[in-house]
């Protein structure tokens, strides 16, 4: 009797303007996936919360300079992911019929990024479900998707952060003066950005404090919380992270460095996904081993202090004198085949298809629920 394959979910898309990222990471992870160990089923989830029945064509899901990819409710049947005797099963939905089951759900593969998606949701509704899932659980998601709460938990670690003020929704309507004074604080160029997104969607350098009203504003478009950032004076180097098996450490891949070629510049969601000449990525990053080696230690402290499980890129700056600053952690990064993630353990030894195997077993090995 033949043994079944792993029948993994793919879950992409999502309600966050991150939508086009998570399906183009979803076109990579189709191309590259192992058929004859997996089955996959890939899920869409449309901007208005819809998991339907997507496509298995990795060219749909594709970025393109002329088109961004969307999944819409024309793609496919109505999903739900519905609970049995047998395990977890996504069901297909269509009026007036009763729910065809799909088939048993083995993994969910959460590409996904951003609020209601990155942020714990969806791993929180896995959990109910009681499905295995790659990533992080809710509370890592969670923490590493709020970049305030980010570095709370970094500093109580007694780990390393820039200066930086926090702008709720009310101090901004009801104490906009005293968010400007705290703001003098910060030696500029300011970072402005959404609290809780990716991608550099909404993010603003200012340099000149005039310009700082409208730099939030813009990053409320997509966040009502916004982070002011002083920026750190270095090199923008990052470092992947790989979770253990069993008991075993996590594991940091060498690191790489972002270039922007573009005096002025920085690296946004043009220059990470459209442009190609903006900014390139050094693999490995020249820079002294015991650089090397200091990003990695903090990358894998990093990954232990939010409780990031299975996947994770830490970003860090490097300054003049070797100080390493930790600028971020990303529990589910960029995932294309040409992201810094996957390019990162290329160079560590681990090329893409043996790394999408190695999350989907470390994500079979783990538990739902308290662990």
């Amino acid at each position: 009797m033949t043994e079944r394959k792993v029948r993994v979910a793919l879950l992409f898309g999502g309600r966050s303007g991150e939508h086009a990222i998570s399906a183009a990471t979803a076109a990579g992870v189709l191309k590259a996936i192992d058929r004859d160990r997996y089955d996959v089923v890939p899920v869409g989830i449309t901007r208005e919360g819809r998991w339907v029945v997507a496509s298995d064509d990795p060219a749909l899901w594709e970025l393109r300079s002329d088109r961004l990819p969307e999944v819409t409710a024309a793609a496919g049947s109505e999903v739900v992911l519905a609970t049995s005797a047998d395990g977890p099963q996504l069901q297909v939905l269509e009026a007036g019929a009763v729910p065809e089951v799909l088939g048993q759900v083995d993994v969910v593969f959460p590409v996904l990024h951003g609020p209601f998606g990155e942020d714990g949701t969806v791993q929180g509704l896995l959990e109910l479900a009681d499905v295995r899932y790659v990533g992080s659980g809710v509370l890592a998601s969670a923490v590493g998707m709020d970049k305030h709460y980010m570095k709370l938990v970094f500093a109580a670690h007694g780990l390393p952060v820039g200066p930086y003020v926090v702008v709720s929704p009310r101090d901004w309507s009801q104490r906009r003066e005293d968010v400007l004074t705290r703001v003098k604080a910060l030696q500029p160029p300011l970072f402005v950005k959404p609290a809780r997104a990716g991608s550099s969607l909404g993010v603003t350098r200012v340099d000149d404090l005039a310009d700082l009203e409208r730099a939030v504003e813009d990053a409320q478009v997509h966040d009502p919380k916004v982070l002011i950032e002083e920026g750190v004076e270095g090199r923008e180097i990052e470092c992947a992270v790989l979770g253990g098996h069993g008991d075993a450490a996590p594991r940091a891949s060498v690191v790489g460095e972002i270039v922007v070629q573009t005096e002025g510049e920085f690296y946004d969601f043009e220059a990470k996904y459209i442009e190609d000449d903006t900014a390139r990525l050094d693999i490995p990053a020249d820079v002294p081993d015991a650089v090397s080696e200091r990003v990695r230690e903090l990358a894998v402290l990093a990954f232990e202090a939010v409780g990031a499980e299975g996947i994770a890129r830490v970003d860090t700056f490097v300054q003049a004198d070797g100080t390493v600053v930790l600028n971020e952690i990303n529990t589910m990064p960029g995932f294309t085949p040409i992201s810094m993630y996957p390019k990162l353990w290329e160079a560590s030894g681990v090329p893409y298809p043996e790394l999408i195997d190695e999350l989907i077993q470390l994500a079979l090995e783990r538990r739902t629920g308290l662990r």
